[in-house]
């Protein structure tokens, strides 16, 4: 399932926290991008304990239980994971990951907060959570029985957000600069290998990697092959690379606003080109963070920074084209206003006719 409309992690928890005691909710996202830990939070938060079960790893018996005789009839006893005095929050993570035989025994659960006889504790809140097709994990099609069950909501990385929660939860202060800078590398699409790839889950990860290794905020004193290990370990190759590159101005964490300010220049040694690549890339990005879609929209301050971008394109472009070609290039989903667009061709018509000639 691919909805129209997707939220972040806070409008998420506020739907949870007034949708999911008066309907069961179903939450749609990428592997890693942080479905139970949100649902762990609303849990901590209404006072509840969280009960999570895996639905690709559940047999039909797990949920409705096993039959007894009792008198002259039978009777099915709940698992006692499920049978609980006090209400509480199940959530049935992976659900879309279950056979059909298994969706079949949610359906009452569900529904009815029911399994057999057993009725789950007043207040208790079922929510369900699960890949989409599309990210190459284990799904399997839900039956149209089950999703008319649930309230339907799907969760994307908001980096903004994820920060709040990194600060507050200790993340490794390189990641959090790392991520400050280049906000766009919070997630990527899962790929069609097998390989690493970031997700707001791996960049934890990553950050607790380099914890184990007393990464210092000051300066490295990771060895370099062990620092490269952990993070092409953990996020997507091309994010690895820009993140070993960033670690090599760690001494000087404000370089790139230096450079713009005009406080210091690109660096230009063959010794320094990860640096400049890494520089240029978090350039491209603030450019696409910080220009208004219209130029009617521009300030004073957006006005230097225009100003100033244009300049140091060309200084750029000076010392390595690709680069700045790299910085004003259009991307299938990055693509720099159009006003500005227009001012570089006007200003730097060398830059752009040979990017037009390198792409025909």
């Amino acid at each position: 399932m691919n909805l129209a409309y997707s939220v972040t992690q806070k409008e998420l928890f506020d739907i949870l926290i007034n949708i999911a005691p008066i309907r069961p909710v179903f939450i749609w996202g990428a592997p890693g991008i942080g479905k139970s830990a949100l649902v762990q939070q609303f849990a901590d938060e209404v006072g509840m304990e969280c009960v999570s079960m895996l639905g690709s790893q559940l047999a039909p018996e797990d949920i409705i239980g096993i039959p007894r005789i009792s008198g002259e009839t039978s009777e099915f006893l709940p698992p006692k994971m499920i049978a609980r005095k006090e209400p509480y929050v199940l959530f049935l993570d992976e659900l879309n990951a279950c056979s059909q035989e298994v969706q079949k025994a949610f359906y009452s659960l569900i529904h009815e907060h029911r399994v057999g006889e057993y009725h789950l504790p007043e207040g208790s809140v079922v929510i369900g959570a699960g890949n989409r097709s599309q990210d190459g994990a284990i799904v399997k099609t839900m039956s149209t029985a089950l999703v008319n069950r649930m309230f339907h909501v799907q969760l994307v990385a908001d980096s903004a957000q994820w920060l709040d929660w990194a600060y507050e939860n200790h993340i490794h202060p390189w990641v959090i600069d790392y991520i400050t800078q280049r906000p766009d590398h919070l997630f990527s699409e899962p790929p069609k290998t097998e390989e690493p790839y970031s997700t707001p889950r791996s960049w934890h990860m990553l950050s607790d990697a380099l914890k184990e290794y007393h990464a210092g905020e000051e300066g490295i004193n990771v060895p370099q092959d062990i620092l490269r290990v952990l993070a092409f370990g953990s996020v997507s190759a091309s994010h690895a690379g820009m993140f070993l590159a960033f670690t090599r101005t760690i001494g000087n964490k404000s370089i790139l606003a230096d450079i713009i300010k005009g406080d210091a220049r690109w660096p230009a040694g063959p010794e320094e080109r990860d640096v400049l690549y890494f520089l240029a890339q978090s350039f491209r990005a603030r450019l696409m963070q910080e220009l208004p879609k219209s130029k009617d929209k521009l300030n004073k301050e957006t006005q230097f920074f225009t100003h100033r971008a244009k300049a140091l394109i060309k200084e750029l472009s000076q010392i390595n084209y690709e680069l700045a070609q790299m910085v004003v290039s259009a991307d299938a989903d990055e693509v720099l206003p159009d006003w500005f667009m227009v001012e570089i061709v006007r200003d730097l018509p060398r830059l752009v006719s040979r990017q037009d000639k390198k792409v025909s």
